[in-house]
């Protein structure tokens, strides 16, 4: 039997695909309809929202909400690929870097930045994964794009190696960010681990690891679901039948993603306004 309509909170692995995950979560469902919210790189661990079933129509909207990381950053070495999985392109002393420093870059590498993917990234140039070019010895050079960090915050300095905690906007790079912060100290730097502990309203708290979840598959149904990641509007019947064959309502009045939910408790449909009304992006509910 197939499990329920609703998410699984995973506690991803090191060495794993966010792909592997997908695999190992279709077993563990019962059904091929599994699907991932943000793709974590195989060295970090941590927060990875899977949808099944209609719950895969959650996850282009939750991918885009903001992210919350725990990192190491490494001073004094830049590689490849910006983390510890690639070869070492130079090596300076990071010894000279000072607190006052440290703090003035962090700071401006916070708020509104314009910035500039890892090479090995998984954005498309021309069709192909940035990182498949790259690994066939293409230089790429990926244009800056919009994101924003609202906390970078040094948790700990332990020599070269800086422990620190990141808010950022969906899109945002943590390996750049460890990049960035490199060049602006002059030293270079690149990350040595990343764990994701939130995605949005969802955090370690509820995540299990894919063992856990072999002995007890911890879903968190649809309703329940929607109902933490976005505002609810609460229908009539009347609504609720509409919006259930597609039709739109009178606007929500709110920016964003709305939740709309039947008399009965049930999820209908994801709604948001547009051309002065409130019009489903998803809908979950068939009619009646």
């Amino acid at each position: 039997m197939s499990a329920p309509d609703g998410l699984l909170v995973v506690d991803k692995p090191s060495g794993w695909t966010s792909h592997d995950v997908v695999g190992r979560g279709r077993r563990l469902a019962g059904t091929r309809k599994v699907g991932h919210a943000g793709t974590l790189d195989p060295m970090a661990t941590g927060v990875l929202l899977l949808g099944i079933g209609r719950a895969t129509r959650l996850l282009g909207h939750l991918a885009l909400t903001d992210k919350t990381y725990d990192a190491t950053v490494r001073l004094g070495t830049t590689t490849v690929t910006d983390d510890a999985e690639g070869e070492v392109v130079e090596t300076r002393d990071a010894s000279g870097v000072t607190d006052e420093a440290l703090a003035s870059a962090m700071a401006a590498l916070t708020g509104d930045l314009l910035q500039v993917p890892s090479s090995v990234s998984a954005i498309k140039v021309d069709g192909v994964r940035s990182y498949t070019r790259v690994r066939a010895g293409e230089a790429v050079e990926l244009r800056a794009r919009p994101v924003t960090v609202s906390r970078f915050e040094l948790l700990a300095r332990r020599g070269s190696d800086l422990d620190v905690r990141v808010e950022c906007t969906t899109g945002t790079y943590v390996r750049a960010l460890a990049r960035d912060l490199g060049e602006a100290l002059g030293v270079g730097a690149h990350l040595t681990a990343l764990r994701r502990t939130r995605v949005g309203p969802f955090d370690l708290h509820q995540a299990r690891t894919l063992d856990q979840l072999a002995e007890e598959l911890a879903v968190v149904l649809l309703d329940d679901a929607v109902a933490a990641a976005f505002p609810r509007r609460r229908l009539d019947a009347d609504e609720a039948t509409a919006l259930s064959y597609g039709r739109p309502l009178g606007v929500s009045g709110r920016p964003g993603v709305t939740g709309a939910f039947s008399p009965d408790g049930r999820c209908i449909a994801l709604l948001e306004d547009r051309d002065g009304a409130a019009r489903p992006s998803v809908v979950f509910a068939p009619a009646g």
